[in-house]
C-alpha cells in the first residue's frame, strides 16, 4: 500500500457541552482516516482523580498538583477501541468512570483553574502535532491550536442538548429530571463562557454548525467536505515542504 502523502490539517471542533462533539469527532476522524484526540477526557480524568481522593474541586492548589502529576510523560494514555476513546491513568483503565455525571460536571469546574489548563496544554499540543488529527473541546481553535487550518464551532439549543444528555445518562441507569439537566446545561455554559482563562468562545475563523435540527451524519458530512476541500487546495505534503 502506498503511503498517504496528502497534507493533513489539524481539525478543531469546539462547542458547548451536549452539542454532540464526541460523536461527531469520532465519525469525522473515521471518515478522514485521522487520529481522534479527546481533550475533554483529560479534564474528566483530573476531576475523577480528585473525586477518588476526596480532594475538593474548589481547592485549586491540590487540584493543580493532581493535574501536574497527570501531565508527566506516560501518566495518561489515550487510545481508540471501536468508536470509543479509551483512557488509562497510571496504567488503570478509567474510561467508564470519567463518563459519569460527577466526573463530567467536575471537569467543567477544574477546567476553570489556570494551573490545570496549563498543565494539560502541553499534552494536547503534543497529541496534535503534525496534523491529521481531530480534536474536540471548548478552546481548541482559540487557545490550544489557534493556527489550526480547519476550525468548527458545533452548537445546539440548550433544550436539545439537555435531552441528549438525559438519554445518555438513562443508558447508564441514571434518570434525572429534564428540567434539572437543562439547569445544569445552562449553568455549565455560564461557567465555561465566563471563566477568565480560555473561556468557551467561537473562533473568528470557525465554521458554525447548529446541530439542533441536523442528524449526526449531516453534521459529519459538512465537516468532512470542508476538510477534503482544504486538503485538495493545499496539495501533497511533499510539495508544501519544498516551499
Amino acid at each position: 500500500m502506498m503511503p498517504d502523502k496528502r497534507w493533513k490539517p489539524v481539525v478543531a471542533i469546539d462547542g458547548p457541552a451536549g452539542a454532540g462533539k464526541s460523536t461527531v469527532t469520532q465519525k469525522v476522524a473515521e471518515k478522514l482516516g485521522y487520529t481522534r484526540v479527546d481533550t475533554g477526557a483529560l479534564y474528566r480524568t483530573v476531576a475523577l482523580i480528585c473525586l477518588r481522593r476526596g480532594v475538593s474541586l474548589s481547592d485549586a492548589a491540590r487540584v493543580s498538583d493532581i493535574a501536574h502529576d497527570l501531565s508527566q510523560a506516560g501518566a495518561v494514555e489515550l487510545s481508540t477501541r471501536a468508536d470509543q476513546v479509551m483512557v488509562r491513568a497510571w496504567g488503570e483503565d478509567v474510561t467508564a468512570e470519567i463518563r459519569s455525571r460527577e466526573a463530567s460536571l467536575g471537569a467543567s469546574v477544574v477546567s476553570q483553574i489556570p494551573e490545570v489548563r496549563q498543565a494539560l496544554l502541553s499534552i494536547q499540543r503534543q497529541l496534535g502535532a503534525g496534523g491529521g488529527v481531530v480534536l474536540e473541546g471548548r478552546d481548541i481553535g482559540s487557545v490550544v491550536f489557534p493556527d489550526a487550518e480547519a476550525k468548527f464551532y458545533l452548537t445546539a439549543s440548550a433544550q436539545v442538548r439537555a435531552e441528549r444528555r438525559r438519554a445518555e445518562l438513562a443508558e447508564r441507569g441514571e434518570a434525572p429530571a429534564l428540567e434539572e439537566i437543562i439547569h445544569e446545561v445552562n449553568e455549565r455554559d455560564r461557567r465555561d463562557t465566563e471563566r477568565p482563562i480560555a473561556p468557551l468562545v467561537q473562533a473568528e475563523d470557525a465554521l458554525v454548525i447548529d446541530s439542533s435540527l441536523l442528524s449526526i451524519d449531516e453534521v459529519v458530512d459538512k465537516i468532512v467536505a470542508r476538510v477534503r476541500a482544504l486538503e485538495t487546495a493545499n496539495g501533497p505534503a511533499e510539495s508544501r515542504d519544498k516551499h
